[in-house]
């Protein structure tokens, strides 16, 4: 290491670099002590935005609604709904002193009917349904397929009415 470090301090085009890089910057910086209290200002964000004249970014609101980003949304949403579910049906059986035997003869004691049974299953089905078909729809992109714009609003649109179907046979089961 000290060989090298001694034969570039000895290079001349080494030392011609140097001092030409110093001819160069040759300017002198000179710095002013300034108090805090003069440079930061107890303005909030939106009031320096008002001092200067800047308009609130619109954000959501200027863009229409696409298939993508409301597919994007919901498959968030079932997401957290199942997580939730998932949750709330794990501490109940810890909580709870009875079997789920015992849940299922209460809701046969509502006596209700066949249709309304199965819009119930239905709602319960439809963000399972919904969050695996756009899973596999999402593995599919992982492998390089359906990647171009007509191709994924294809899929989606596949994916929506599969979703549709795969609800509709767990509710009628």
């Amino acid at each position: 290491m000290y060989a090298i470090t001694r034969s570039l301090t000895r290079s001349t085009v080494l030392r011609q670099s140097l001092s030409l890089s110093e001819a160069c910057t040759g300017r002198h910086v000179a710095m002013k002590i300034v108090p805090v209290d003069t440079v930061t200002k107890k303005e909030t964000f939106f009031e320096k935005n008002a001092r200067l004249g800047r308009e609130m970014s619109p954000h959501l609101t200027i863009y229409q609604p696409q298939l993508t980003s409301l597919l994007s949304v919901t498959h968030r949403g079932t997401g957290m709904v199942l997580t939730a579910g998932v949750w709330a049906l794990g501490l109940a059986a810890l909580i709870s002193p009875q079997d789920i035997g015992n849940y299922a003869s209460v809701i046969e004691g509502l006596h209700l009917g066949g249709g309304t049974l199965t819009v119930l299953k239905f709602m319960f089905a439809f963000p399972l349904a919904f969050h695996t078909a756009n899973g596999v729809r999402h593995l599919l992109w992982d492998t390089g397929r359906f990647l171009k714009i007509k191709e994924v609003y294809s899929t989606g649109y596949v994916m929506v009415g599969m979703s549709f179907v795969l609800a509709a046979m767990l509710a009628v089961m």
